[in-house]
């Protein structure tokens, strides 16, 4: 999926151009994935703001009329926008902190700040909840594969084949940055 959402960015501003759209004109939005396997792309905002699908507009990250299963997707969307910080900053707002997407995407985040540690323990959070989100089995095994701890990520991944198999998106990119460790 996150190949398609890249794949779909690098095409939108040619085929926006061939419908006759200016890309100048459109708002500051990038579109990413959101959610475990989601198909949802939203957008994300200018800093200080998150993306209420309800009202399909970006608003006051404060704004109490955000639900926090928006506000976790928005916050995944800033990861994969390389805006670490400002994911952390929206996971902070969330009145249920404790769900295994949260918690796989603060780790993710802090992961890619270089805090890999403080990553690997929310990561822990995560699996206690649902230790058969592959997902999180997936960025936990990279965090092994960045400290060298390569017997681990390899045991992450058998835990991905026995979710979901050799074919699905987590257990090909854990197997990538296991064999290609500089791709993380």
């Amino acid at each position: 999926m996150r190949n398609v959402v890249l794949s779909i960015r690098r095409q939108l501003p040619l085929v926006l151009l061939g419908a006759g759209i200016a890309v100048s004109t459109l708002p500051n939005l990038a579109f990413s994935a959101g959610g475990e396997g989601g198909s949802n792309s939203i957008p994300t905002c200018t800093k200080g703001k998150v993306y209420d699908t309800r009202s399909k507009k970006c608003v006051s990250k404060n704004s109490s009329a955000v639900p926090d299963k928006d506000r976790t997707e928005y916050a995944y969307a800033l990861t994969q926008a390389g805006r670490y910080e400002e994911a952390l900053e929206v996971l902070d707002t969330l009145k249920n902190p404790n769900t295994k997407e949260a918690w796989n995407y603060r780790g993710y985040a802090t992961r890619k700040l270089g805090r890999t540690d403080e990553g690997i323990s929310y990561y822990k959070k995560s699996v206690a909840i649902d230790p058969k989100y592959a997902m999180v089995r997936e960025y936990l095994g990279e965090a092994y594969v960045i400290k060298g701890q390569i017997d681990l990520a390899k045991k992450q991944l058998m835990v991905i084949k026995s979710i979901c198999g050799t074919t699905c998106e987590e257990y090909e990119d854990l197997h990538e940055a296991i064999e290609n460790p500089s791709n993380i």
